[in-house]
């Protein structure tokens, strides 16, 4: 498909969606009772699990931090997530550098020096891929963490903005992405505005970066706004049943 193809001239996309609309959004927490913190999100057609285990021994004792924690992270997408069935290990090239992100992005913000000589492992299980993978992963991490009670300077939120026919648009999903749509994903801490990770993997005229990072700062805002209220109802559902 060509990218013409992907914008209407009434400024419609593939799905139906505006330039500077999000997919819907489910998510909810405590989804997994083995796990000390779990979330599970759908962004669109896109789904993920996350699974918090942890502060807890460190499996390699020579590997402990006597100041702090380490942030483990494991990323795994099913075989059968997309259209390419493809089989990815934990190990494949794209899986570690998935997960690499996700540590880089979260070891500032969780207090980590208050558990010493510890480990907090982070599971992420992709389910169904149809664009967004990184975005998608963070939200779910984010949720799990603050699920497990794991105390973090502020909520991690993440969004992608490509650009289309020279038209920022948000929140791409896998046909525009199969179309090599200039994209970057951002991740930022709402309460200050801090960027805390820019990942782009395509290139995207300078002339167009500004917009397309602004519109992907008001998407993470949005999601923001979605996951505070997740973890909210969670709060009250819970003080609900220790009050009953």
């Amino acid at each position: 498909m060509s990218r013409l193809e992907l914008l209407t001239p009434e400024g419609l996309r593939v799905d139906g969606r505006r330039v500077n609309e999000l997919r819907k959004i489910t998510a909810k927490t405590s989804v997994f009772s083995q796990a000390d913190g779990s979330a599970y999100i759908e962004q669109g057609n896109t789904k993920c699990l996350a699974a918090v285990y942890g502060p807890r021994e460190v499996r390699h004792r020579n590997q402990a931090l006597a100041d702090r924690a380490i942030i483990n992270v494991e990323f795994n997408i099913a075989p059968f997530s997309s259209i390419e069935r493809n089989k990815r290990s934990k190990s494949d090239k794209r899986s570690l550098e998935m997960a690499a992100f996700i540590r880089q992005t979260f070891e500032p913000i969780i207090f980590i020096s208050q558990f010493p000589k510890t480990q907090i492992d982070i599971f992420l299980q992709v389910f169904q891929n149809d664009g967004g993978l990184l975005q998608i992963c963070i939200n779910a991490a984010t949720l799990a963490l603050a699920d497990a009670g794991i105390p973090m300077l502020d909520y991690v939120c993440a969004c992608s903005a490509g650009c289309i026919d020279k038209e920022p648009v948000l929140d791409l999903n896998n046909l525009e992405e199969s179309a090599e749509t200039p994209e970057l994903t951002l991740a930022l801490l709402p309460r200050t505005g801090k960027v805390n990770l820019i990942e782009m993997e395509s290139r995207l005229h300078i002339d167009k970066l500004a917009g397309v990072t602004e519109l992907a700062t008001d998407g993470c805002m949005q999601i923001h706004t979605i996951l505070n209220s997740v973890i909210r109802q969670n709060t009250e559902h819970l003080m609900s049943r220790l009050n009953a």
